[in-house]
């Protein structure tokens, strides 16, 4: 049945028919209302780390191709996490790809896409906690928007809602009051068809939308904290912590749970999702505190951005030859660690030495230095021989192709 009837009755809101296909292509393809979601989603999670990026000071390019693994990885992870905890759902091997119907596992999203993230992080040679504390609030966009795909679907609801209402925590179930007047009865959402009845509506939960509100507001404040963040991976965390906050409680009222450890701890076992939401959070809280008190001193939302510098050599025919640097990276430091460590350009204290200051090392150590650039931007033209070679005629010979450092550091 491609369609469903909801009904919204103690919001006033009226019985609304939903059509989980939006169109059809060339006669035959279907596109639902749950794919045209979670792409907009997607596309939306993307933008916004886009956004971010411009403030990391990480390129476009790096962005574009660090998004398409993860969002390939992303919906590899959520489609394989799903199946092997339900394997019982899928009668033959091409049913595995039947993703349109239906089917993700939010938390093999998140696996796979921290995998395709590090993946990224490593070949690009990027900061990868930077990485994780720009995509991280743009995957709460793209959860609470994928959400109304379920809407569509009807599907990720929970118990009925009369009286009381089920609730389960972890292996202990529970009673809650869903009466006249409470919260639970204001926003009761009436289903056709549903799991209950063939013939008529129940009322049960509106979990999709308990856990999209809770992401959008998540995602609010996370954005506001941003700015003031000490540390590079600390967005990621709170959003780790906040969101495995929310779905442990949330999955307590769903019908759909997945379950692992049956009759082992009880007889349905545990819920994997409730089991996992509490991990991220006593994990995500307890690293959060820890790196937290470690990065205490520093000036919140102060963020260096470093790069390696150029390398100048001297060829054999007496040429000085300026070497581009690979990559570049960004790092968070204290006042503290910024103001011992690095000059007011940028650079290392040895690379801000005035030039008429003898070098520690001897001549050779002072040569270095003299052809160390004399600001933070790339030079476009190699500089004349007789700017560099004023240092004393005793000074150490320096042989074909030897490389003279740049006293540049990569944090």
């Amino acid at each position: 049945m491609d369609q469903v009837i909801v009904y919204f009755e103690g919001l006033g809101l009226p019985r609304m028919t939903l059509n989980k296909v939006a169109f059809t292509l060339f006669g035959s393809i279907e596109v639902r209302w749950y794919g045209i979601l979670i792409t907009l989603g997607i596309v939306l999670a993307f933008i916004y780390a886009w956004w971010r990026g411009k403030r990391e000071k990480i390129v476009l390019d790096d962005i574009l191709d660090v998004g398409i693994l993860t969002v390939i990885c992303g919906v590899v992870g959520a489609r394989l996490y799903y199946v092997l905890t339900s394997l019982e759902q899928f009668p033959d091997f091409w049913s595995v790809f039947a993703i349109w119907n239906g089917g993700l596992g939010i938390y093999g999203g998140i696996i796979g896409g921290c995998i395709g993230i590090l993946i990224a992080a490593k070949v690009k040679k990027l900061n990868w906690r930077k990485l994780f504390d720009m995509i991280a609030p743009g995957v709460m966009i793209a959860q609470a928007l994928g959400r109304w795909g379920n809407f569509f679907n009807g599907e990720a609801y929970g118990y009925p809602i009369g009286e009381t209402t089920q609730y389960f925590f972890f292996t202990r179930e529970f009673e809650l009051n869903s009466g006249e007047g409470t919260f639970f009865n204001l926003f009761r959402m009436g289903l056709y068809p549903n799991e209950y009845s063939a013939t008529s509506m129940v009322f049960v939960h509106p979990t999709f939308l308990y856990e999209s509100v809770w992401n959008i507001v998540g995602f609010l404040l996370i954005n506001l904290f941003y700015k003031h963040k000490k540390f590079d991976g600390q967005i990621a965390l709170m959003y780790f912590t906040w969101y495995g906050f929310g779905r442990m409680f949330i999955e307590g009222l769903r019908t759909d749970s997945l379950y692992i450890f049956q009759g082992l701890v009880s007889e349905d076992g545990l819920r994997i999702s409730q089991l996992v939401g509490l991990i991220c959070f006593v994990v995500g809280l307890i690293l959060l505190i820890v790196f937290g008190v470690r990065n205490r001193g520093n000036k919140p939302g102060f963020v260096i951005t470093t790069r390696e510098l150029p390398v100048r050599r001297m060829t054999a025919t007496g040429e000085i030859v300026v070497e581009q640097p690979e990559s570049a990276q960004a790092s968070s430091v204290s006042d503290g660690d910024a103001s011992e460590a690095l000059g007011k350009d940028g650079r290392t204290d040895s690379a801000n030495r005035p030039a008429d200051r003898p070098a520690e090392g001897g001549e050779g150590d002072r040569f270095a230095a003299d052809c160390e650039p004399d600001s933070d931007e790339t030079p476009t033209a190699e500089p004349d021989r007789d700017d560099v070679s004023g240092s004393s005629a005793s000074a150490t010979p320096i042989s074909p192709e030897k490389e003279i450092p740049s006293n540049g550091n990569k944090n």
